[in-house]
């Protein structure tokens, strides 16, 4: 299982339509689309978990590509580095 970052998405994005796009490329296993808590758009980008040849296959078919005006940018997640919680 592989995580995906997405980015640049519109404000206009729901679950349904990410899941649409990204279900030509394999099965979402699992999906959090980050939304703003006021608003409840989108903030303009999500995870989502797909098998690791699906998970190429959709980079290499999405990144780069239009969706609803904005160009996407899709990646596999990598960790932060030298984080170990929040500091104060």
């Amino acid at each position: 299982m592989k995580k995906l970052f997405v980015g640049s998405l519109p404000p206009s994005t729901t679950e349904d339509s990410l899941q649409a796009l990204f279900s030509e490329f394999g099965t979402v296993r699992s999906m959090n689309l980050i939304k703003d808590l006021f608003s409840g758009n989108c903030k303009g980008f999500a995870f989502l978990e797909m098998e690791g040849h699906e998970a190429r296959a959709a980079i290499a078919g999405l990144d780069g590509k239009s969706f609803e005006g904005n160009f996407l940018k899709v990646k596999f997640e990598e960790p932060r580095k030298g984080q170990k919680g929040r500091r104060r």
